[in-house]
């Protein structure tokens, strides 16, 4: 058993698996309708437990069918419907309720103390469907997909991210260091990483390049990276903070500034740090990006069960 919560806290080797289970997967699938399920069927007579304290479309619809397609089922809760959310029971009772009744437990939440709680008491596997501080998942899909569609190992692309400082950032910093590729940011002053993020970086001898003009960053990129400057509970002035980002915005004047053939990815859902000419453009691979989840998730459910060849 083992858990997906932090790419930090996840050894490379590992991570390389995942990579190279979920291309092979993908292949397999090409002949496959949606509900078909993988040669051997997996994860037969498995349950995925999945609860969101926070919206989500991608991360859900992917975790359904990744275990679906494994051969096993999926339960998915709202927390306001159990006795947890009402604050009625424990995480330490939920999580014994939840490892007896499932095999493995994905949460979406608003608090990286309550993951770290629940994989303190769980006798099965948790994955971090998104926290304050990482969304590993998206951000292992993010990087299979930059490798698929530029035919070459993440380590020898210029990886480059645009916008707010925020939980996808924090995954893509961890992924840059674990897979040593060259990641250059771009954001307002005001904006930049955390310093328990940069300090990570610093501790593990490697560097991260950070510019408060989004046209250095863009300089020599691959891959163009964003993400929605204004989050689902972001508890900002929305307007000032749109307008810190105006020069931000990626349009086709700024993509200029990058490589001739790079490509933008985008995690959704879009707001409006990029334009429609860029987003619905040839160079826009966001689609691709969001259904590749669902292959890597598949890798990663067979990672957390020890079914991992």
């Amino acid at each position: 058993m083992k858990h997906f919560i932090n790419l930090k806290d996840i050894p490379a080797k590992d991570l390389r698996k995942i990579i190279v289970d979920a291309k092979k997967r993908k292949n397999l699938r090409k002949k496959l309708s949606t509900l078909e399920v993988d040669k051997g069927s997996p994860l037969k007579g498995k349950m995925l437990i999945q609860m969101f304290e926070k919206a989500s479309s991608r991360t859900r619809i992917s975790f359904y069918l990744a275990i679906k397609q494994l051969g096993g089922g999926t339960l998915t809760l709202r927390s306001n419907e159990l006795h947890l959310g009402q604050g009625g029971e424990s995480i330490s009772d939920t999580a014994k309720i939840l490892s007896t009744y499932g095999d493995g437990f994905m949460l979406r939440t608003d608090s990286d103390k309550k993951i770290e709680d629940f994989k303190n008491y769980l006798s099965i596997p948790i994955i971090n469907g998104l926290s304050p501080s990482s969304h590993p998942t998206q951000v292992l899909s993010d990087v299979f997909t930059a490798e698929e569609i530029k035919k070459k190992p993440i380590s020898k692309l210029n990886i480059c991210w645009i916008g707010d400082s925020n939980n996808v950032l924090d995954s893509l910093i961890a992924a840059s260091v674990k897979f040593s590729f060259k990641l250059s940011i771009g954001c307002p002053k005001n904006f930049e990483p955390g310093k328990e993020v940069r300090a990570w970086v610093k501790n593990n001898n490697k560097k991260i390049f950070i510019y408060n003009d989004p046209k250095k960053a863009l300089i020599g990129a691959d891959v163009i990276f964003s993400d929605k400057v204004i989050s689902l509970n972001d508890k900002v002035n929305k307007k000032k903070k749109i307008e810190q980002f105006k020069k931000f915005k990626i349009d086709k004047k700024l993509m200029n500034y990058a490589k001739k053939d790079c490509i933008f990815l985008h995690c959704l859902p879009r707001g409006s740090e990029v334009s429609d000419e860029v987003f619905l453009g040839k160079k826009s691979h966001v689609w691709q990006q969001a259904l590749n989840r669902v292959h890597v998730q598949k890798s990663i459910l067979l990672y957390c069960f020890g079914k991992l060849r």
